[in-house]
């Protein structure tokens, strides 16, 4: 794992993009790696925390690469395939993003549930510039956060959104000092694995499901939840602990 560095806990993995000499460019060998992380989520679902530096989260696709790229490569969805199969993770992830995180960078952390940013943060799709579109998800996942006007403007323009800009735009849930922002996603991810590990997985695809699957999904998942030894003990515990003096 030569362009990421994980750290791996019986509830969470944290990721940290780490290839400074190409402040964190989002290169083939770098989406390869991405994978291997989520084929290990997928078969042992554990809470996802993604960050860089603080000057960095990741400056866009490796540009070296994309210039040479074909129209093949463009159907191949490089990057568009592994950040769509970090949003379908069982357990939710975390995106801790601050510095530059520009184009592909950008569209990695829209793929993510949660979203904090540091102070320095600098967010943005700069693709049409470059001559090619954000296809890797933000003409989707954007409007989708932050609405379709600002979406549209955003990705037209090229321009990027401060970390004050991003919390009034629903971007980011929450903005703190720099110096503290992994420690921020841990405090989040601390408060998610308190929680029953099959609600909170429920919880995420029931969120992902399209508005005509509601009010179905919700309740035949609620039925299946009903029917959880976890949901008893946990029930019970609070009822006891509420009969205490």
């Amino acid at each position: 794992m030569s362009e990421l560095r994980i750290t791996a806990t019986d509830d969470r993995v944290e990721v940290i993009l780490d290839k400074p000499e190409t402040r964190n460019a989002i290169s083939r060998a770098m989406v390869a790696e991405l994978h291997a992380v989520c084929a290990d989520l997928e078969a042992d679902p554990r809470i996802l925390i993604i960050a860089g530096s603080p000057e960095v989260f990741a400056s866009g696709a490796d540009i070296a690469e994309l210039r040479d790229r074909t129209a093949a490569d463009a159907l191949e969805g490089i990057n568009s395939r592994a950040f769509e199969r970090i949003a379908k993770l069982p357990m939710p992830v975390i995106a801790a993003i601050d510095g530059w995180c520009l184009g592909g960078g950008a569209e990695l952390a829209y793929a993510a549930d949660i979203r904090i940013a540091g102070e320095g943060l600098k967010i943005g799709n700069p693709e049409t510039g470059l001559g090619i579109i954000a296809a890797a998800g933000a003409t989707w996942r954007l409007p989708a956060i932050v609405g379709s006007a600002l979406a549209a403007e955003l990705l037209l323009t090229g321009r990027t959104m401060d970390a004050v800009e991003a919390l009034a735009a629903g971007l980011v849930s929450k903005v703190v000092p720099s110096t503290d922002l992994l420690a921020a996603a841990h405090e989040i991810a601390d408060r998610i694995a308190r929680n029953d590990p099959l609600a909170t997985r429920l919880t995420k695809a029931v969120l992902a499901a399209p508005r005509s699957a509601h009010p179905a999904i919700d309740d035949q998942t609620q039925a299946l939840l009903f029917e959880s030894p976890e949901k008893h003990r946990r029930m019970t515990a609070f009822l006891e602990g509420k009969k205490k003096p």
